[in-house]
């Protein structure tokens, strides 16, 4: 396999994988180094330091003095935008590599590494770039008399950055763009399981010139190394991408020392098609919304709902064009999906399909068995469209995070927002009709944190992005991000 991989792809594979702590690659101080899988075909192609408690402490306290007496803390805001345009310049140029590190890391068709990931990495960090000379307090008209009053917004200090494998490359520049951009230094966690694309990318932040302690990177897993960057004290604010229950615990842990908490938690989103819809386009678009990135996906319509008079005609259509998919290699030509994540990921998902099988359920297409053509050492999938199911039923109520979608028919609008709001979710939704009407009074009842209308899954970097209810607490991206990473300073001067 690896006489496939690009010659950049394979100096880099071959390079020692270190921890990037105060501008340095450095081993790790007392873990074992960890195994990097390709999902495709379960092999190992490298091996990376895993970061323990130690390691973040050092990695913290360079940021910590990078921030506090470092040239960070002096430079202006025009610099800072110049090394985020610098390292947007950088990514470009790599664009390539990084697009085949996602393929074969975490499992991406390339075309899918190329043409999202990377290019929305790159959007970040363009978009984010912009925003450091933006960055403005205000001066206010108090009733005080012989005062001037103004107010200034600084960072709000070391920003502990924790990051999920679905998107690695893309989570790294979504989280790391804006905390730069208000003048925060950063510990990014990169996952254990897909770490490579965000040590690439520390090593262009190194050639684009950011100051030794500005971004430190730690792979490790969530017991010793995310842990250690929640409760340690200097860390004034967690990102936190990832599943709700870990969610849960790191809010509680973070609640003990007051930091700041953004966390963008699981979903199980509906997509409500309508009678009256586009049936062709509504079938392109129930597509996308639930097998992007092979399902996982935080916000993936894995719950479509379609009114009762179209039901059947519909999911003929939709079950035909699911089968089109390509399973296989992200290198090889012509592959639309390739594997989950890990075995361990294989097995959940395939234990979920499974049991709605026992309980009755019908499978349309796919299946738990092993799909043909494919790597059989790999973590591969079948898409699959389960129907006959309950409301309550496990696969309709959890997040299975695979290419699992639960197919259920509803009778009217009211019976659509019924079970469209019968989760404990609320990270994005999907209504499919051409009344204007119906779209504007769905959309007002959706307890969602991004809604789409004839179509699905969009993300921009100007545009807020977070749930409701258990899919998170804040909001990534957009100038609203810029806010989790400031503080707000009042002076009052005397004028006397």
């Amino acid at each position: 396999m690896a006489t496939r991989y690009s010659e950049q792809v394979q100096a880099f594979l071959a390079r020692p994988h270190r921890l990037l702590v105060n501008g340095e690659w450095v081993p790790s101080s007392d873990t074992e180094e960890i195994p990097v899988l390709d999902p495709a075909t379960g092999q190992i192609i490298t091996r990376v330091a895993g970061a323990g408690a130690r390691d973040v402490d050092l990695a913290v306290t360079a940021a910590h003095e990078a921030l506090e007496d470092g040239p960070w803390r002096r430079m202006s805001a025009r610099d800072r935008a110049r090394l985020l345009q610098r390292l947007a310049g950088l990514v470009a140029e790599h664009a390539e590599e990084f697009a085949e590190l996602e393929a074969i890391d975490a499992g991406k068709p390339l075309v899918a590494a190329r043409s999202f990931d990377v290019e929305f990495s790159l959007r970040h960090l363009e978009y984010y770039a912009g925003w450091p000379t933006k960055i403005a307090g205000q001066t206010l008209p108090v009733a005080v008399p012989g005062v001037a009053v103004r107010t200034e917004r600084v960072p709000v200090g070391v920003a502990g950055q924790i990051i999920p494998w679905n998107f690695p490359l893309l989570m790294a520049a979504w989280k790391l763009s804006p905390a730069l951009a208000a003048g925060c230094t950063v510990v990014l966690k990169p996952s254990e399981l897909t770490p490579l694309s965000a040590l690439r990318l520390g090593e262009l932040i190194c050639e684009a010139g950011f100051p030794p302690g500005v971004v430190n990177i730690v792979p490790g897993t969530g017991p010793l190394a995310g842990a250690a960057i929640v409760e340690h004290p200097l860390v004034r604010k967690i990102a936190f991408t990832g599943s709700t229950a870990v969610g849960t615990s790191i809010a509680a842990a973070a609640a003990q020392t007051m930091k700041r908490v953004t966390l963008e938690l699981g979903g199980k989103s509906p997509l409500l098609v309508f009678d009256d819809a586009d049936q062709p386009a509504a079938v392109e678009t129930a597509l996308a919304a639930a097998f992007a990135n092979a399902g996982q996906n935080c916000s993936a319509g894995s719950r479509l709902y379609v009114q009762e008079g179209v039901f059947e005609e519909f999911l003929t259509a939709f079950t035909a064009r699911v089968t089109d998919f390509q399973l296989g290699h992200g290198l090889d030509e012509g592959v639309t999906m390739g594997p989950l994540i890990s075995a361990r990921q294989r097995d959940r998902v395939t234990g979920y399909i499974t049991a709605a099988e026992r309980s009755g359920a019908r499978l349309l297409t796919g299946g738990a068995d092993t799909p043909a053509g494919t790597d059989p050492a790999g973590f591969f999938v079948r898409p699959t469209v389960v129907t006959d199911v309950p409301q309550d039923a496990p696969i309709v109520q959890q997040e299975v995070f695979g290419p699992v979608v639960v197919a259920l028919p509803f009778t009217d609008e009211a019976d659509a927002l019924a079970k469209a709001d019968d989760t404990v979710y609320g990270l994005a939704a999907g209504v499919c009709t051409r009344d204007i009407g119906r779209a504007n009074r769905v959309t007002a009842r959706l307890r969602a944190g991004s809604v789409y209308v004839n179509t699905y899954g969009h993300s921009d970097a100007a545009a807020p992005y977070g749930g409701f209810k258990q899919s998170g607490l804040g909001r990534e991206l957009g100038a609203e991000n810029l806010d989790a990473y400031l503080e707000t300073r009042t002076v009052w001067t005397s004028l006397s």
